[in-house]
């Protein structure tokens, strides 16, 4: 049996974090190993305890969630760690910055929790995972603040399929949508966002939908 997935919850709210955690601990795979209510302490406590997964609140005392996220999982960081930021707000803004602060997911309180622990799980395995109500105007609505990369699509190394691929990951779709959109298996699917992924060397899911944006290959 493999170990568990090592957790720390981050949020300020000790009514919220409490929950967060006694749902987490209750299931066999999943481990809390620390609590916090601020992201300068989330930030020392990873650092410290190296978790597979921060769960990250965005409005909090000290240090917000976004900061520390950055301070966690932003470019340049050499050891980052897994965030799964879970928040109360519904703001576009908070959504696309904690992605680009390295957030490897985003879901909502209010999720149920059987899509937070699939959220941790997802995230821990190194996927990324986005709130189903946010996923499909997560960075359409806010493309004209990312910067356009220079070059043409013809300088972008994948093959006519994986470009398929990675424009229906950058509309919001899950693989088995993709799978059913072109007529393959959801395994195939996993393959090309495999072979994308190392080919334009990106972390994950998050990250091809912005690449898609840059290089204007959506809309």
């Amino acid at each position: 049996m493999s170990a568990p997935v090592r957790v720390v919850i981050c949020d300020d709210q000790a009514l919220i974090r409490t929950g967060l955690s006694t749902i987490v601990d209750a299931q066999p795979d999943l481990e809390v190993v620390g609590e916090c209510g601020d992201g300068r302490t989330g930030v020392d406590l990873a650092r410290e305890l190296h978790p597979d997964v921060v769960v990250m609140d965005i409005r909090m005392p000290v240090l917000d969630g976004l900061e520390a996220t950055r301070l966690l999982a932003g470019a340049g960081v050499e050891h980052p760690v897994k965030v799964l930021v879970v928040t109360t707000f519904n703001l576009d803004e908070y959504v696309y910055e904690a992605l680009r602060a390295g957030a490897s997911g985003f879901l909502l309180k209010d999720a149920p929790p059987d899509r937070l622990l699939h959220g941790i799980r997802t995230v821990a395995m190194g996927a990324a995972l986005l709130d189903p109500d946010v996923t499909r105007r997560l960075v359409g609505r806010y493309a004209a603040r990312i910067r356009p990369a220079e070059g043409t699509v013809r300088d972008i190394p994948l093959t006519p399929r994986e470009m398929e691929v990675l424009r229906l990951i950058a509309d919001g779709l899950s693989n088995s949508e993709i799978a059913a959109a072109l007529v393959i298996s959801p395994e195939t699917v996993k393959t090309f966002v495999s072979r994308i992924l190392t080919k334009l060397d990106l972390r994950d899911r998050v990250q091809a939908v912005v690449f898609a944006y840059r290089h204007g290959l959506v809309t």
